[in-house]
């Protein structure tokens, strides 16, 4: 079997002896383009219209107190796990009762994770799975609190994934793009809220920027 691969990598390299022709960048949208305070009222009204729900904090440390305000208000009930990805290290989580950092299992009503980027373009977060961040986090439970850099308020998509690859960093096993509340209207029609991921989804922008 292994010298068949082998074999059939050989024809493919000879096949393309050159490198890969650079690839132009396509054309970016003017709602993907602006400078730092526009993009991110554009990325405020992105959220206001996929509805959801968003708050800004001035440093790092008030973000568990923003979550803790945002569930008391939801009414929220049940165990909140939070990601271990580094984002969240220094945002006050400690303060939330209960809380756990890992892997979400069916029990848990609340996940917390950090993002990549906040796109403009639409109102999107970037989320990313790995060592530190279970996929699980962006869809298994009820209600999802995602936070976002202000410094990481990008235009377009093309924004996002650099900053995704900055630093020669590899790609995730998982990339995935979160505009609002899941739902759905595939059965007949009739819109559906959290029919593939949580109903509710609230983002804490923090002006600090990324931690050192």
């Amino acid at each position: 079997m292994s010298a068949a691969r082998d074999d059939i990598l050989a024809k493919i390299r000879a096949a393309n002896p050159g490198p890969a022709a650079e690839v132009a960048p396509g054309p970016i949208p003017a709602r993907g383009r602006g400078g730092p305070a526009e993009l991110r009222q554009r990325f405020y009204g992105g959220l206001d219209a996929a509805g959801v729900s968003h708050t800004t904090v001035k440093s790092r440390s008030e973000v568990g107190g923003e979550i803790e305000r945002f569930l008391r208000e939801l009414g929220a009930a049940g165990p909140v796990v939070a990601s271990e990805d580094p984002m969240l290290d220094g945002c006050g989580l400690d303060r939330l009762a209960g809380l756990r950092r890992g892997v979400p299992d069916a029990g848990d009503a609340v996940s917390i994770t950090g993002t990549v980027a906040g796109i403009a373009e639409t109102g999107t977060l970037m989320v990313r799975s790995g060592p530190d961040i279970a996929n699980a986090l962006h869809f298994l439970t009820d209600t999802h609190v995602a936070v976002v850099d202000a410094g990481c308020i990008v235009g377009a998509y093309e924004d996002g994934f650099a900053l995704l690859r900055a630093g020669g960093a590899p790609m995730p096993r998982n990339v995935t793009l979160i505009t609002g509340p899941s739902r759905s209207s595939d059965i007949e029609r009739i819109l559906q809220i959290g029919v593939h991921g949580p109903r509710t989804l609230h983002v804490v922008v923090c002006d600090a920027g990324p931690a050192a």
